[in-house]
């Protein structure tokens, strides 16, 4: 657990969390409000989900639960009792890439990789909501992801390719 753990141990005792991560059921022991992104990283060794700023602020832990983006760093284990938690390891399948995994690598929208999978995850999450977007609705689902390194328009870039590309009979999302 981190650092902040005696807090949470002091809520209360151990839970078994049970839930569904990218698309396989799971069980886990943990505190009831032990941190999602610290239930995924260390309680299941999924370590694609970054810790960037640990507030809610740069969106670099975010995953889809049961469809909806979050930052997992705010979110309770407990709220992800019985859910379904989509992380960017779950998303290559088994004929390679995903789309939108490909399309970040061809357009240079990854450098150091902290932002990379809350980018994707974001990016999904819209693709599923609008197929087509434009770039002002692209660049309005990653608002709340933050990057250091790139400047956004190669991110931009990736997420337009891949809307198209699924457009066009890519693999389903």
């Amino acid at each position: 657990m981190n650092p902040g753990s005696q807090a949470v141990r002091a809520a209360g005792g151990p839970i078994r969390l049970r839930l569904q991560v990218n698309g396989h059921r799971r069980e886990v022991d943990c505190f009831p409000m032990a941190r999602l992104l610290d239930v995924l990283r260390e309680g299941l060794g999924l370590t694609g989900t970054k810790e960037g700023c640990g507030e809610g602020e740069c969106g670099a832990c975010a995953v889809l639960l049961d469809g909806v983006l979050v930052q997992s760093c705010l979110v309770p284990a407990v709220q992800a009792q019985e859910a379904s938690v989509e992380t960017i390891e779950g998303l290559r399948g088994p004929g390679g890439l995903h789309p939108l995994q490909e399309a970040f690598l061809e357009a240079g929208g990854t450098q150091c990789g902290i932002c990379t999978p809350g980018m994707v995850l974001a990016a999904l999450a819209l693709l599923r909501e609008e197929p087509d977007p434009d770039e002002a609705a692209i660049r309005a689902a990653l608002a709340g992801n933050l990057c250091r390194c790139t400047g956004y328009v190669r991110i931009v870039d990736a997420v337009a390719r891949a809307a198209a590309r699924l457009a066009s009979g890519g693999p389903p999302s």
